[in-house]
């Protein structure tokens, strides 16, 4: 479930044991309460501590041992991401039933439906883009993660039988490209693919007179780390 509160928001993972219950409205319900009271507060951004945080009388994780026990299955609070920006809003967007979340912060000194639009646009991006982002920009893609291309890179090129300086110069172009395809600023957006995100974003910010920039987003996918 996901919550938006201005210039923050958050998304839980609420699981239990068939999909029966958690299509029930009562289940719904205790996801959103969740979120919202993760979303609310700064110091909420994790499973204990949502779990000791006051809800309904008692506290989180009181809330969902009572539901456990209502709806006869076991309900576990699996994971929780919050987002903030001081100086921007927190967008968001929820797919297939809640089965896909995700949480996008634009920094920007612009508000309103245009904002919250883009902010919406920007995460199904996120949600539907392959390869899905890891990163907003090249300087946050890990380096284990080139590390590991870059190696299976070189074995392909090796292959080829060319000269060590000319592999080296094909590894580093497959390299760059990789950048580009999981660098969310770099990608082509999902609902228009002859512009980049940052091309999207640099558009929407002369409309609007002023900058917009993601400073950040998280990706839920039921079941998956």
């Amino acid at each position: 479930a996901m919550a938006l509160a201005g210039s923050a928001g958050a998304l839980v993972e609420l699981g239990c044991e068939t999909d029966f219950v958690a299509r029930t409205d009562d289940f719904q319900r205790m996801a959103q309460e969740l979120a919202a009271a993760a979303a609310a507060d700064a110091s909420r951004g994790d499973v204990d501590a949502l779990g000791a945080a006051p809800l309904a009388g008692g506290t989180v994780a009181e809330r969902v041992a009572a539901a456990a026990g209502t709806l006869g299955e076991n309900v576990v609070l699996k994971r929780v991401a919050r987002l903030a920006v001081p100086d921007g809003i927190v967008g968001g967007y929820v797919h297939a039933r809640g089965k896909l979340g995700v949480l996008v912060g634009l920094r920007t000194a612009g508000r309103g439906d245009a904002v919250e639009a883009l902010a919406k646009d920007v995460a199904m991006h996120v949600a539907a883009a392959d390869p899905s982002p890891v990163s907003v920009d090249r300087s946050g893609v890990p380096e284990d993660l080139i590390a590991r291309e870059r190696e299976l890179f070189a074995k392909q090129a090796a292959q080829s039988g060319k000269p060590e300086k000319v592999i080296e110069k094909i590894v580093e172009g497959r390299i760059n490209k990789f950048y580009s395809e999981v660098a969310l600023l770099e990608q082509p957006f999902v609902k228009d693919p002859d512009r980049t995100i940052q091309e999207l974003l640099a558009q929407t910010g002369k409309e609007l007179g002023t900058d917009v920039a993601v400073t950040g987003f998280v990706r839920f996918r039921l079941g998956a780390e």
